[in-house]
């Protein structure tokens, strides 16, 4: 096997592992906003690690928008933070595969 086509599948691997992370965080964000919006009991303990974990990725984004309905504010607030990380991963993997 060429040293070409190893370093070519570790920068794959590599991407990938990069994807999956960013999409699962992003999935993360979406089930917050869904959980939300269905009324999930808030004690529950999935409800309650997906909340936890939804604050740890909203990018410091979980009052910028501030409407009356909170429930709104969590769309548009963590519906924001999942874009962003959707976008940001897609860049970084690409880079990575480029850099090959």
């Amino acid at each position: 096997m060429a040293t070409g086509t190893r370093a070519r599948r570790g920068i794959d691997a590599l991407a990938n592992v990069l994807r999956i992370i960013g999409m699962a965080i992003v999935l993360v964000l979406v089930v917050f906003i869904v959980l939300t919006l269905l009324d999930a009991n808030p004690d529950n303990g999935l409800t309650t690690i997906v909340r936890d974990l939804a604050n740890t990725f909203n990018l410091g984004l979980s009052d910028l928008f501030q409407p009356e309905e909170p429930k709104l504010g969590v769309v548009l607030n963590y519906g924001t933070a999942a874009l962003i990380w959707f976008a940001i991963t897609t860049v970084v993997v690409r880079l990575v595969r480029r850099a090959a």
